[in-house]
């Protein structure tokens, strides 16, 4: 028997399966973990936990991965305590300690830096940002780590893109994996390829213990929650559109672009006899 709209619709409006979610960002992450080769053998992974959904996923994802793995690793959770006005500093150590997995708690005082610095009404993310990944950095060296693992996601990928061709002329954006400017840590990103959306349902279903950002995440009118609406706005007019452009940045043509540095157009002539 046919459905009728009402119940296909009907349909489309129960809550996603947490199985079924679990599965298709654990397969993104692999995928993604496989693509960049993220994670070897022995690797000591620090994974940065803020209390966001995202961060939250990709600790469970890397769990999840860690049991099933061919290779074997270490996982160290860490979050950063940045002394921001009424942070549940129990929050986290509370929920680390029931999963019974390594965790380091780092504290130090960035909001009173960035507060200090920034004029009020000014986007603080630039700092609050260089001043986090410093310290992130430092106690990855203390930990001795072999890799720093972020939550950034694919729409945090797009976003970045965007901004730097609409405000800075670059062709750039995050990559899924890079050596720190210091020389001394690897970044992965092993949610790159999945939507913020999914993450969004999954930390839903997991109930996961959020703590919002009273900094940067208070500020509404920066240019990437301005560029986050806009790719909001495609989801629902262009499905596609957004996956298609994260999926641009892994087919790029050189010779296709204006980049005289990526291809030699002046030595570009017709072969003549």
């Amino acid at each position: 028997m046919r459905q009728t709209t009402r119940e296909v619709d009907a349909s489309m409006l129960q809550p996603p399966n947490l199985a079924k979610l679990e599965r298709k960002i654990r397969s993104s992450v692999g995928r993604a973990i496989s693509d960049f080769n993220m994670i070897e053998a022995g690797d000591r992974v620090m994974v940065c936990l803020s209390g966001g959904a995202d961060s939250y996923s990709l600790l469970d994802m890397l769990l999840a991965l860690q049991k099933a793995a061919p290779i074997e690793f270490e996982l160290i959770a860490v979050n950063l305590d940045q002394k921001q006005p009424g942070f549940p500093t129990q929050v986290l150590p509370e929920y680390l300690a029931s999963l019974g997995i390594e965790f380091r708690i780092i504290e130090e005082d960035t909001y009173s830096v960035v507060k200090r610095l920034i004029p009020e009404g000014k986007t603080t993310c630039s700092l609050c940002s260089r001043l986090r990944r410093g310290v992130l950095y430092n106690a990855a060296a203390e930990l001795g780590v072999s890799k720093i693992a972020l939550g950034h996601h694919a729409d945090d990928i797009v976003e970045t893109l965007l901004l730097n061709m609409f405000y800075n002329s670059r062709l750039k954006t995050m990559p899924a994996k890079l050596k720190s400017d210091d020389k001394r840590n690897v970044v992965i990103r092993p949610l790159a390829y999945v939507r913020e959306t999914l993450l969004k349902q999954f930390a839903a279903l997991r109930e996961y213990p959020i703590i919002p950002c009273n900094l940067c995440g208070s500020q509404p009118n920066t240019r990437r929650q301005m560029v986050k609406a806009m790719l909001r706005d495609w989801d629902e007019s262009q499905p596609g559109r957004v996956d298609n452009i994260l999926k641009s940045l892994s087919a790029v043509t050189p010779s296709h672009l204006l980049d005289r540095n990526l291809f030699d157009f002046k030595s570009l002539n017709l072969a003549r006899d």
